[in-house]
């Protein structure tokens, strides 16, 4: 199950485990095709935290993690930055990130 993050929750998500962020927004072709990926991998994956934070509604958080092109993936782990994925992947790139960072 995936989680809402906005600019006032996103610390507290991220904070503890690993956490695949999606940074996305409505507008974006790729973003909406990469939402079902990410929820295969939400599925398939224990003990990783998986959130969306849709830039246009969060722009500090955006703004802090220098987003500048959607969509972009962020693998935390106890909240410190271990992987950027930017544009559409395969589902084994998220799979292979998370795993890398276990």
């Amino acid at each position: 199950m995936e989680k809402v993050l906005t600019d006032s929750n996103f610390k507290d998500e991220i904070s503890s485990g690993l956490v695949l962020v999606d940074f996305w927004a409505p507008w974006c072709g790729p973003c909406r095709m990469l939402g079902p990926i990410i929820e295969e991998v939400a599925q398939e994956v224990e003990g990783v935290s998986i959130g969306k934070l849709n830039v246009d509604e969060n722009p500090q958080i955006a703004q802090e993690f220098k987003v500048m092109s959607i969509p972009m993936v962020v693998l935390f782990k106890d909240g410190e930055p271990v992987e950027t994925i930017i544009g559409l992947r395969p589902k084994e790139a998220y799979l292979e990130a998370i795993e890398k960072h276990k």
